[in-house]
């Protein structure tokens, strides 16, 4: 009778049971990952092993098993004794909403709901990289300076982290930002070549610990804010020179162009010169045959961050050779002196050395030639100058346009030669010195000449006789000149009485006409026309 009671009262617990789990609309959820085993639970109320036991997805059933049903080892889905469902191998597939139904001892049915979500993810991972240009190769490229906007979005099941992370030539793996969002972007303001190398988005499912990396490499463009650098350097000929641009500090490497610029434009490209690579130095070999006076060659530098017409450029105008100097230099015997040669106007810049002779030999410095220069002037220093050292001496440049020769003649004065100037000099400065004194003599005594007629005085035993002429014919009109008595200070005074002599036939006439004796008369009236002292 005990045993009967105790029966009831359990199928009876068992209905309560049953019933409350039946009606209870909460759900068992279960999350797994792809290839993992899952295990649904069914009866969890008591320790009764359930008769039979059907399992429904969605609706519909998918497996039945009870405490008789083998448990099959090749089965992917086995109910076992307790009324659980094992899933091995989980696939996405298996997911959905599942309904336990077990029929318990005594006819009781239990019903039991299961949830099971299979992890999923990560997929659909982007990344977003703005603004830049894309390559044939999906590479992104970006200019120095620029702002650039990183994006990464991806979906996970249940939980996801997204991170960006960086690899460039001086940082590994470094972690610029992170979230557990479904999107992460971050910003690099004034992008510079240090930015350059490989982004990375990771997508992390944290449950099933599945991670899936988007990589995109970016590069930095950029350009040296300096030109290109123009330069020449001398070949083994004289008469060849290479000349080469470069232009170093370029991402990516610069196409480099060398040219011969002309007045037309439309001619450009089209002369003897005209190299192009892509290269950061470009050189080009040219003959004497290709150069010449004011011609102009120019390197330009092309790049995909400068526009089309923004190209950076040098260039090089060449000129020839013209040394400068003193054609003429006199020095004394025993002495030392400096020929000065100076070349600054020669591009490219010339080979500048000294010869002798007309043969132009060429000079060895030593003890008796010393050869220095000082920038573009050139100095030869000739010590103890003797008589062999006279002679022509050449300035010659040589760049490879043309050879220009400055013309220099040395002459070597003796000592002899000098002691005979100075005497010429000393009887010159003699000559000059006498004719100043005779000179002052004459003026000092300038009280003794008269002027305007000339005259011509002569002394007689008889007395002071004075000779006036006064015309072509040098007629002479002489006159005893009486002498006045002496005066006071001791100088004599002399009366001279100038008479005009006939000078035309006219006068001569009236001369004529008139008597001895009027002339006479005349001539003891006439008043004085002048008084001399002396």
């Amino acid at each position: 009778m005990k045993i009967v009671t105790v029966v009831a009262l359990l199928q009876l617990c068992l209905r309560a049971t049953a019933s409350v789990s039946d009606n209870d609309s909460t759900e068992t959820a279960l999350t797994a990952a792809p290839g993992d085993v899952a295990l649904l639970p069914c009866y969890t109320a008591g320790n009764v092993t359930p008769n039979l036991t059907t399992w429904r997805k969605n609706g519909q059933e998918v497996i039945t098993g009870g405490v008789s049903s083998p448990v099959g080892q090749q089965q992917r889905l086995v109910v076992l004794q307790d009324g659980s469902l094992n899933i091995r191998g989980v696939t996405p597939g298996d997911e959905g909403s599942y309904l336990c139904s077990s029929t318990l001892p005594g006819n009781i049915t239990f019903r039991a709901r299961a949830l099971l979500q299979v992890a999923s993810g990560p997929e659909n991972v982007s990344t977003s990289i703005s603004p830049a240009s894309t390559l044939s190769n999906r590479t992104l490229t970006v200019h120095r300076g620029t702002s650039v906007s990183f994006n990464c979005s991806a979906y996970s099941y249940p939980t996801q982290e997204l991170t960006w992370s960086f690899r460039g030539a001086t940082s590994s793996n470094q972690s610029l930002a992170s979230s557990s969002s479904s999107w992460l972007d971050f910003r690099i303001d004034n992008t510079q070549p240090s930015n350059q190398g490989l982004y990375t988005c990771t997508a992390n499912n944290t449950f099933t610990h599945q991670a899936v990396n988007k990589d995109t490499e970016l590069l930095v463009y950029y350009v040296p804010d300096k030109h290109p650098d123009c330069m020449w350097a001398p070949a083994e000929d004289p008469s060849h020179v290479l000349f080469s641009c470069s232009w170093f500090g370029a991402y990516p490497t610069p196409t480099l162009h060398w040219m011969e610029e002309r007045d037309d434009p439309a001619a450009l490209g089209r002369g003897p010169v005209n190299v192009s690579e892509v290269t950061e130095i470009l050189s080009v070999k040219l003959n004497r045959s290709q150069l010449s006076e004011g011609q102009k060659l120019r390197c330009t530098a092309q790049h995909p961050v400068l526009a089309p017409g923004k190209e950076k450029e040098c260039s090089l105008t060449l000129k020839l050779p013209f040394p400068e100097g003193e054609p003429l230099v006199t020095a004394m015997d025993g002495t030392s002196v400096t020929l000065i040669c100076s070349e600054s106007t020669s591009i490219p810049p010339a080979n500048t050395t000294w010869r002798k002779g007309l043969q132009q030999e060429e000079i060895n410095p030593g003890s008796k030639y010393i050869v220095s220069d000082e920038g573009a002037v050139l100095k030869l220093t000739i010590v103890n100058i003797t008589k062999d050292d006279e002679g022509v001496y050449f300035c010659r440049s040589e760049n490879p346009l043309a050879v220009t020769e400055l013309e220099v003649y040395l002459t070597v004065r003796t000592s002899s030669a000098y002691t005979g100037a100075i005497i010429g000099i000393f009887i010159a400065v003699l000559i000059m010195g006498s004719a100043a004194i005779i000179a002052k003599t004459v003026f000092s005594s300038r009280h003794r000449i008269c002027l305007g007629g000339g005259f011509r005085q002569m002394e007689e035993d008889r007395g002071d006789v004075l000779s006036l002429v006064e015309s072509d014919d040098e007629q002479i009109f002489q006159a005893a000149v009486p002498r006045l008595p002496p005066t006071t200070n001791g100088h004599q005074t002399t009366l001279v009485q100038i008479h005009r002599i006939p000078s035309s036939d006219h006068e001569d006439a009236e001369t004529a006409d008139t008597s001895p004796q009027q002339q006479e008369d005349t001539a003891q009236t006439e008043e004085p026309v002048d008084l001399v002292t002396f």
